[in-house]
């Protein structure tokens, strides 16, 4: 069953090649913008396809927390991290994004948004392709 703050809150129409990144289990209220950017962009088991998005979006609980621009990819653990621990982000096979908050357009577009429908009902991946 939905909650009444989830069926409340306006849906995102994705317009743009993103990944969703799902950060339950990292998220807490209160987290500085900083800190969330670190859980959103690393540490991801990712095909190519990863290239091909222009966007994260951190999503908790099926809404959009935080909205980043992807400038660069890079092996996990090989870009220092100031709020995660060394053993924590160094896992083979696995990816990590350079990047920064994303447009004020592109914020706007999604920033609070329900991304529910773009989530595939018992999916457990905590990263999904939109667009890409």
């Amino acid at each position: 069953m939905k909650s009444r703050a989830l069926a409340e809150t306006q849906r995102a129409e994705i317009a743009h090649p993103v990944i969703l990144v799902r950060v339950n289990r990292l998220f807490r209220e209160g987290m500085t913008e900083h800190e969330l950017y670190e859980v959103t962009r690393g540490v991801w088991k990712l095909g190519p396809r990863r290239e091909k998005a222009g966007y994260a979006l951190a999503v908790f609980r099926r809404v959009v927390r935080g909205v980043y621009a992807i400038h660069s990819w890079h092996p996990a653990g090989t870009v220092p991290y100031e709020t995660r621990q060394g053993r924590e982000v160094r896992q083979p096979g696995r990816w990590e994004f350079v990047g920064g908050e994303a447009p004020p357009r592109v914020q706007a577009a999604y920033l609070g948004r329900s991304v529910e429908v773009y989530l595939p009902r018992g999916s457990r991946n905590p990263v999904i392709y939109v667009g890409c």
